[in-house]
């Protein structure tokens, strides 16, 4: 039974990571079928990311009420109907009203699985998991790239991924008592209290994690949406070659994740974390570095997603012990939307100093959150105990 559930949770997160690359892919398409500027896809994601960001922050509430096992489900199928209502979407007004639910599915899911892997699984899976968020989020620009391709159509490439995600909510569905089976680990601790937000920050060292998570997630999503440009107009490289390394960023964090799981358990959350930020900083000092061939450069963005492989998982996985499990996913669930939150507002931020500054403030912008991490997540070591 443990190892069929652990199954399950790894299909789980491949279908978390399955719808969230697809609008960057489909976009270039769609708003021109659309009618409406390049620009409007900010508003759709935005859209999204306030749903995940509430979602988040219910998901204690939710996860007590209902146990993990439901609360996926649910969001699993609630990203399905998502996902098929912006295939049937012929205005930009209707993709907007299909994101909320896109985001509200997609924070409540991410909250409650992770605290459940993180209270009854090694580090070593936490790591796993997330690299398979990361082949799920890999596999849906292929799917959307194939209907492109043969002429189906965007909408074709969104009703493609429903269908994978609608069966998967019927896989998710028939395996609920599989949950209950595993000694009522279905993640419902009705014992433990809810705590308010005010509450969750009076607890030793929440700020310094929140903060440490908030610009862990702003330094991954500005790193993967900027690399390209800075290439190509802050260091001269062909756009052709900046596309190919920029992707390579995210190879960097899925093969990352996967080589993490082999010593997360011997080396131990806190020091994958170290680890992680030390390597970090090596790569973004390899692409701020003005001289040399371009390879230094190039390859500094892999080094960069080495880097930030093992921090995101580590960091929840490390959770339940830094506050305690009846805190953990109350915890999570605010980590989770103090990271959507780096990851929605500080890329647009370095867009308006890229384009009113300089590009080549990029290497600074990145190694400033790297420093939040470090310094964070060390003031969160001394609070919590060594």
């Amino acid at each position: 039974m443990y190892s069929l559930l652990l199954v399950l949770i790894y299909i789980a997160f491949i279908s978390l990571g399955l719808p969230d690359s697809l609008l960057g892919s489909a976009w270039p398409s769609m708003h021109a079928n659309l009618g409406v500027p390049i620009s409007y896809a900010g508003i759709i994601s935005m859209i999204i990311a306030g749903g995940t960001i509430v979602s988040s922050l219910l998901s204690d509430r939710l996860t007590k009420k209902a146990g993990t096992a439901l609360i996926t489900a649910f969001s699993v199928l609630m990203t399905a109907a998502a996902l098929f209502g912006f295939s049937i979407s012929g205005q930009f007004w209707m993709l907007c009203l299909w994101a909320v639910p896109y985001g509200l599915g997609a924070g409540a899911i991410d909250a409650a699985l992770n605290n459940y892997v993180a209270l009854h699984y090694a580090s070593r899976h936490m790591n796993w998991l997330h690299c398979f968020w990361g082949v799920g989020a890999t596999i849906s620009p292929y799917i959307m790239g194939y209907c492109l391709t043969n002429g189906l159509g965007w909408s074709m490439g969104y009703r493609s991924v429903s269908v994978i995600q609608v069966i998967l909510t019927a896989v998710l569905f028939v395996s609920l008592p599989l949950w209950k089976r595993r000694g009522g680990g279905d993640g419902r601790n009705k014992d433990a209290p809810v705590l308010k937000l005010s509450q969750i920050l009076r607890i030793k060292g929440v700020k310094y994690i929140l903060l440490a998570f908030f610009g862990y997630c702003a330094l991954e999503s500005t790193t993967g949406l900027w690399a390209s440009s800075y290439l190509v107009l802050g260091r001269g490289v062909s756009p052709e070659t900046a596309a190919r390394y920029a992707s390579l960023f995210f190879l960097g964090i899925t093969g990352g994740r996967f080589l993490s799981g082999f010593a997360a358990n011997k080396v131990g959350d806190r020091n994958m974390i170290k680890i992680g930020v030390a390597v970090i900083f090596a790569g973004i000092a390899a692409v701020w570095l003005p001289v040399g061939p371009d390879w230094v450069c190039l390859y500094g963005l892999i080094v960069i997603g080495l880097g930030c492989a093992p921090v995101y998982p580590c960091i929840i996985h490390s959770t339940p012990s830094n506050f305690g499990a009846e805190n953990s996913q109350a915890i999570i669930g605010v980590q989770m939307a103090s990271a959507y939150t780096g990851s929605t507002f500080m890329p647009p931020l370095f867009g308006l100093v890229a384009e009113h500054v300089n590009v080549n403030l990029y290497p600074l912008f990145l190694l400033a959150f790297a420093a939040v991490i470090m310094v964070m997540t060390r003031a969160l070591n001394r609070t919590v105990g060594n």
